[in-house]
């Protein structure tokens, strides 16, 4: 198929005319066929290039579209929070790698189908595919710096276009289309497709690995940790957990196996022990400072996460608490400032239900400690979360006077924004925190009190985090994302 495009010949690839589908299977599977004949197009051509083959014209695929279209109201179940478009209209989303989502879009799809009774239509949409996003699956090879082929790659074939990679929608601020067409989805292809590439490249691991239960943490003491409970539980056969793939790609299906050393760790180490449908745990050490946790957390939210949860050390600002205290939170002080063009700092976190018990529960199962006894070993209410670690070294009278006033019972560089960024992408969030030092008290964290509290502590503090992961495991979805994460017209997807 030949058309023209200012003036150049632009080629694009035969493809099947938009289909009606009662039923999400075939739907996901049209999706594939589209996704694999756009990306197999652009890798052909592209591949030809490099092979000394120069173009004479502009090569163009696009990525796939669900659509869907109501005239009426539905009457939904008041108690959900998705699977439902928010009134009459055209709602649409382009697709990217549908064979990574076949679960999640099989599910979305199928919740529209039930719940408006309409079908869905799966076809071509007018959105390029860039060129690097489709090569990003053929092994060994990789689009080379602009000015290193014999032709200038724009010229030839789309590239990632950042006017239309943002997050508008899961913001708020998504202009509206000019045919009134709705978002059905927080995310476009392009802005998956960017964070697939970003997560690659943070964390060495594929998305494929990525389960639905994300632990953060800020040290590699919860990492040897982690390791060392995957070991054990991959020695059991009854545990439900199949895998443990380390940095860098390596499975380790027997607990006795080495796992090899990296040449080159990335910048956030992560960790997947993995069970059926990504229902498995994953860890992601994203080390100090709100800006590392703002950048994991924006790319890991495409792969859309039925939880995540940071399990960090914090400064204790309570002389009632003691090194190694737990602390979970009930709210959060905003003053990392990383997400304030994004979320106003006026803006509520709501701590959620569910993600409270479970992390409770959890803390109760671990200690053996119930009730009132509990309160010994762990405090409820707000941590602060702040982009200056030296705070200390500066006039404290200003950070302590607020600190104080809010309340505030911890402090940190990371829960905070955690916290948002879930808000914002309506992943359930939580945070136990473990107290490592009192600074307002003299207890510094020296190395060899450190030494000692890691020794002691990590191990007790990332098991409670795994036990509220295994009980959030099996919640319903419909009970576990709440409806405090959905705003006035939401998206129909998760």
């Amino acid at each position: 198929m030949i058309g023209y495009a200012a003036n150049l010949p632009v080629r694009t690839p035969d493809v099947p005319e938009p289909e009606l589908f009662t039923n999400p299977k075939p739907a996901v599977e049209r999706l594939q066929a589209l996704y694999e004949i756009s990306s197999d197009y652009l890798t052909n051509r592209f591949r030809d290039s490099l092979e000394g083959n120069p173009p004479s014209e502009r090569y163009r695929a696009f990525y796939p579209e669900i659509r869907i279209s109501t005239q009426s109201f539905a009457k939904i179940d008041s108690r959900l929070s998705f699977g439902h478009v928010a009134g009459p209209g055209t709602y649409a989303t382009t697709v990217t790698r549908p064979d990574l989502f076949a679960h999640y879009l099989e599910q979305q799809i199928g919740l529209l189908i039930d719940n408006h009774g309409v079908s869905v239509q799966i076809g071509a949409s007018e959105t390029p595919m860039p060129v690097h996003f489709a090569v990003s699956n053929a092994l060994g090879l990789t689009v080379p710096q602009d000015g290193a082929m014999d032709f200038t790659l724009r010229d030839v074939f789309d590239v990632p276009d950042l006017a239309t990679t943002n997050d508008d929608i899961v913001n708020g601020t998504l202009p509206e289309s000019p045919d009134g067409t709705s978002p059905l989805a927080p995310f476009t292809a392009q802005r998956i497709d960017y964070s697939l590439a970003r997560l690659a490249h943070y964390t060495a691991t594929s998305a494929d690995h990525f389960q639905n239960h994300v632990l953060f943490t800020n040290y590699q003491f919860y990492v040897e940790e982690f390791e060392s409970y995957a070991r054990k539980v991959l020695a059991d056969p009854n545990s439900g957990y199949t895998e443990f793939v380390s940095t860098g790609n390596h499975v380790l299906t027997d607990p006795e196996d080495d796992i090899p050393p990296i040449e080159k760790m990335p910048q956030m180490p992560t960790y997947h022990l993995k069970r059926k449908n990504g229902s498995g745990i994953t860890l992601v050490n994203i080390g100090v400072g709100p800006s590392n946790a703002k950048t994991a957390t924006d790319h890991i939210a495409v792969l859309r996460p039925h939880a995540w949860l940071m399990v960090g050390h914090c400064a204790g600002l309570r002389n009632s608490q003691s090194l190694g205290d737990f602390v979970l939170a009930h709210a959060y002080l905003r003053e990392d400032h990383v997400l304030d063009d994004d979320l106003p700092v006026w803006v509520p976190i709501p701590a959620l239900a569910e993600i409270q018990i479970a992390l409770e529960q959890g803390v109760a199962e671990v200690t053996q400690l119930e009730g009132f006894e509990l309160k010994r070993i762990m405090r409820t209410g707000t941590v602060a979360t702040i982009d200056n670690r030296n705070w200390e070294l500066r006039d404290q009278s200003g950070p302590v006077q607020r600190l104080s006033q809010s309340r505030a019972i911890a402090l940190d560089m990371e829960s905070a924004t955690i916290a948002a960024n879930g808000f914002r992408f309506r992943v359930p969030y939580g945070t136990l925190l473990c107290v490592s030092d009192k600074p307002l008290h003299g207890e510094l964290k020296l190395p060899g009190m450190a030494s000692d509290f890691y020794k002691t502590q990590v191990s007790r503090h990332l098991l409670i985090g795994i036990r509220a992961m295994e009980r959030l495991q099996e919640m319903p979805l419909e009970r576990l994302h709440s409806r405090k994460l959905r705003s006035f017209a939401e998206t129909a997807f998760l």
